[in-house]
């Protein structure tokens, strides 16, 4: 499978596994929508699948309601088999503007940097019940510096996860002297697999703790049979992932509401 499928195709099936842990998940032709009831744009997700076309016009107007009922903003994700000007226009005439553009990256794992020598103060861990998706919740929300406000929003969604051994996640958990400071998930569909959540503690990053968290869900993966692995990068990470053995191959165009 050529990199830029398996990026979409991922990113596709994480964010309608998500949309089905709260049954927020909605359809119309192409498009999809999204929310985790998390008040963070990032965390609420329209993608479109193809090209948009003057007959989604009115999917567009009706998911912008559907977020507004909610009182939550959200994303809207264009990767490349749904990129096209006519796109860019209705999307800009619907009253959204592109805000970033995400570079989405892959890592052969024959050949990446899966395997690292790891200190002695620094330990990895997979999230095996309960009590390790609390803490998993915990750090992660500090390690994104998300806003107090959307603690308790957060915590329902993440507690919503299926931790079991036949779940398509798996978490990861590093520890430095012992205190828990990055996270990251690994998500499997049919023949693709994606690192999402990647977060350190503002206190403990540049110790090299974000290219570990990585290199455990990269080994995870390929101790599972993957061939690759995906991941959408933020700024922060680009350098971080480059290292584990990442290249870009396509960006994503997200778009947002223009404030008013």
């Amino acid at each position: 499978m050529h990199y830029i499928e398996s990026i979409e195709k991922n990113s596709f099936a994480v964010g309608r596994y998500w949309g089905s842990l709260n049954s927020s998940l909605t359809q119309a032709g192409s498009i999809w929508a999204m929310n985790t009831g998390v008040s963070i744009s990032d965390f609420n997700w329209v993608w479109n699948e193809k090209p948009l076309t003057n007959k989604d016009a009115k999917s567009i107007a009706n998911i912008k309601e559907i977020y507004k009922k909610l009182n939550l903003r959200f994303w809207w994700w264009i990767y490349p088999c749904g990129q096209s000007p006519k796109t860019r226009t209705m999307l800009q005439d619907a009253g959204l503007c592109l805000i970033e553009k995400v570079p989405c990256m892959a890592a052969d794992l024959n050949y990446s940097a899966s395997e690292k020598q790891i200190s002695n103060n620094i330990t990895i861990s997979p999230v095996k019940d309960k009590k390790d998706l609390l803490i998993w919740a915990d750090i992660s929300f500090h390690g994104f510096e998300m806003p107090e406000r959307a603690r308790e929003q957060y915590g329902a969604f993440v507690s919503s996860f299926d931790i079991g051994g036949q779940a398509p996640q798996k978490l990861f958990l590093a520890y430095f002297d012992g205190k828990p400071v990055a996270t990251s998930l690994l998500f499997v569909h049919k023949n693709t697999a994606g690192i999402y959540y990647i977060s350190t503690l503002p206190a403990y990053r540049n110790k090299g703790l974000g290219l570990l968290i990585t290199l455990a869900a990269m080994q995870a993966a390929k101790n599972s049979g993957f061939k690759n692995v995906i991941l959408q990068a933020s700024p922060l990470g680009v350098n971080v992932y480059i290292r584990a053995g990442f290249k870009e191959y396509c960006h994503a165009d997200v778009y947002r509401l223009k404030t008013s």
